[in-house]
Formats: structure tokens, sequence, C-alpha cells
């Protein structure tokens, strides 16, 4: 399929183009004829997939008819949300809207926690068509009176099943009564739990169904390992393999944000350039951390799942999962930040003995055990006894304490009314 059979307008072409795509992706030439026929849509799509443009396109082109060169914000209003669970996803999200909308007149911004307010008021006074948001923020311009929906004819939730894990379900209600009832609503999802089944049911009207991304698929150009290793030796490893394999560009996850920064301090002092990135982090410092990782002046990063959601890295060769995530589904988030583009990747597991039923529960998840290989110098000791994990990562190795609830990367837990506003 090619793109002129997607029937876009000749200005989306050009930009379409002038970005050097030649064929869109499964879930570009499934979604983006739904979308333009005005129907609801629930798509299953991970990062990685064009689901941003999925959406984007067509939501350009159906708010294009009335687009207008006038200065007047009165002539610009919000006719398009955007909802995402991150602030980087927010601002990707947006800059994809500027990036394939250059040709129309149409205005966009983004508004995000962890900033400065007064010039996200400014920018929603000059007046925008296309408005891309994370939940506690949007809630907050709500309560100064700086949003009026009254225009609004799109709704997306973008990761709507991350946003459902970071505790935003109560966020995401207030918001969507704030909405004129009669709109178009677009929910796109990596995984389709229960919740998300619910929130469609309750947000949907007759919707279309695409899912690209079978439930809970590894990406098939990623290579996985595991390596063994006691938990006290973790970092040694770590440091070991970037060394003697000459690992650049390493995307490395822990669990909690503590752990991020530790990690990413104790990488220092063993030479390696590195950085975290973590809901502790301000905006400033994790753009930076972000930007000089894409530009090699930092070869490591170090994340938490939450802050890594959304995080938009071409060519990322390596991902080391330094800590097993407690809910499976996230180490195939997180693997599925590399092996993109159709370029292969490595995912690589250091697994110590507290992470061995997280370990069976992300292979059963896969359908599939996982190549193991010790690495010589680094084998695990077997009189070590396997330990539980305290609430917050007080251990290096994993295994939920009996009873505790999940942790995603030391965010908020599910059912939250609004955590740490994204």
């Amino acid at each position: 399929m090619s793109f002129d059979s997607l029937g876009l307008l000749p200005e989306l072409l050009r930009a379409v183009r002038e970005e050097g795509y030649e064929t869109p992706t499964p879930v570009q030439a499934q979604a983006v004829p739904i979308v333009l026929s005005g129907r609801d849509l629930l798509a299953g799509a991970q990062t990685g997939t064009g689901k941003t443009a999925a959406f984007t396109w067509p939501m350009l082109q159906l708010l294009a008819p009335q687009a207008s060169h006038s200065a007047s914000p009165a002539r610009h209003p919000i006719r398009a949300l955007v909802l995402t669970p991150t602030r980087e996803l927010a601002m990707q999200v947006e800059e994809a809207i500027r990036t394939y909308g250059r040709h129309l007149p149409l205005r966009s911004t983004t508004i995000f926690g962890g900033v400065n307010i007064n010039p996200q008021i400014a920018a929603l006074r000059r007046g925008v068509e296309i408005l891309v948001a994370t939940p506690g923020r949007l809630l907050d311009h709500h309560q100064q009176g700086t949003l009026h929906f009254g225009h609004l004819e799109i709704l997306v939730l973008d990761e709507a099943d991350r946003m459902l894990d970071m505790g935003f379900i109560r966020d995401i209600r207030k918001i969507l009564a704030l909405l004129p009832p009669r709109r178009q609503n677009l929910l796109f999802s990596a995984t389709f739990s229960d919740e998300i089944r619910q929130l469609a049911s309750g947000l949907l009207h007759d919707p279309a169904f695409v899912d690209v991304a079978p439930r809970n698929a590894a990406a098939d150009l990623v290579q996985q390992v595991v390596h063994p290793v006691d938990r006290e030796r973790k970092r040694a490893l770590l440091s070991h393999l970037i060394r003697t394999r000459k690992l650049d560009q390493v995307l490395v996850f822990t669990r909690t944000k503590h752990g991020a920064s530790r990690l990413s301090e104790q990488l220092e002092k063993d030479g390696i350039a590195a950085a975290a990135i973590h809901g502790n982090k301000s905006q400033p410092q994790r753009v930076k951390a972000l930007e000089d990782f894409k530009r090699g002046e930092i070869s490591v990063l170090v994340a938490t799942d939450i802050a890594s959601r959304g995080l938009d890295i071409d060519q990322l060769p390596h991902v080391v999962n330094y800590e097993l995530p407690h809910v499976a589904e996230d180490y195939v988030h997180r693997i599925g930040r590399t092996g993109r583009a159709g370029l292969e990747g490595e995912a690589i597991s250091l697994v110590c003995v507290d992470e061995h039923k997280l370990l069976r529960e992300i292979e059963r998840l896969l359908k599939r055990k996982l190549p193991s290989e010790v690495v010589q110098g680094f084998a695990p000791d077997p009189s070590i006894a396997p330990q539980p994990i305290l609430q917050g990562g007080a251990r290096g190795g994993g295994g939920r304490r009996p009873g505790a609830p999940s942790v995603h990367g030391g965010g908020p837990r599910r059912g939250s009314s609004r955590g740490s506003r994204a």
C-alpha cells in the first residue's frame, strides 16, 4: 500500500514525503481510513509501530477544512485533545503534529506538569486547535479557567494502558465530564486488560477495532538473553559488559527512582558516562539527559518504566533489565524500545536468585524460555538464598514481598486518584 491510497491531503502527503517515509506501517494503513471516516477507534499498537502518525495524519486532515490563517484566538478554539501519560510522550506527539501539519494553518501546543504554568496559559490564550496534555496539568488549567472545550471534535487517549497503570483513571473520568458528548474518540493501548476494555466500553461508540501488535508479543527483531548473577554483583557485571563488548547507547531499566540515580552515579565512578531519568528529575534535566544520550555524549541512560514510556530513540541497539519488572507485561514494553524500524536490537536481563519467579512469569507470558548464559567470572553463588524485595526496591533482586502491591518504577500505585502528575 502507498501513502497515496490513504486519501490524505496533498499538504499532508508533502510533509510525510519530506520526512522520508515511503510506505505506511500496518497500523497506519488500517487506522487512517477508519479515523477519516469519522468512526471511533480502539487500536492495539505499541510505541514504535507508527501509531502516533496513525492518528495525527487523519486528525490534521479532519480539522483542516476549518483551519484559519487569522491571528484572532477566537478563530483557533480547541478542536482536538490528545491525552498522554507522560510529558516526554506529550512533547513527542506535539512535535509530530507540528512536523506533519507544517503546511496547514493549524496551531498546537502541549501542557504538562513540572514546568512553569504561565507560558502554557499564554499559549492557550493565543488560541490552539490541537492540545496535547497530561491529565494532571490539564485539570490544573481547567481549575484556572484557561481551557474551554465547547468546540472539541476529537479526543485521543494515547497509551491508555499506561495511564491506568499510573493511577490516572479518576483524572480521565473528570476530563471526560468536561467534554461535549458529541465527538470522535480514539483509544490506543499496547495491551487490552479488563480495565482498558471497561474504559473503552464507556468511551467509544460503535468503534472499529485495529490490533497490529498481538497482546504482549515481544519484538521479533530483539535478541533476548538472561545473564544469571548474584544481586550484589549486578553493577560490576553491567560495567564489565559495557566495557568488554564496547556497548554504546544502552538504555538500562531499574524499578525505582532511587535505584536509577544510584546506579547512574556508580557507573560514573566506573568511568562510564551515564545519566538517570525518572519522575524526580526536573523537566530540563530529563530533556538534557535524553538529548545527551541521543548525541552520544553519554553512553548509558538509566530509567524507570514510567519515565521511559514514550521515549523515542532512533536505532537504540541495547536494552538492559538491571532489575526485572514486577509486572511481566512491562518487560515487553521495555524491550520494545529496541528492535524498531526494521533494525535488530538486543535485550539483556541481569537476573539474581530473588527474581526467578519474575523470570518465570515473563517466560509464561512470552510462551517460551529465554536463553540463559553465565558470564565468565560472574557465575552466581548457589548457596545464596532468595530474599523478598521490600516495597520501594530496597533489595537488589526481584520478587514482590508477599501481599505487597506492585510498584512500577517508583511511580504511583494503580488506583491512586492523581499520583505524581506526569
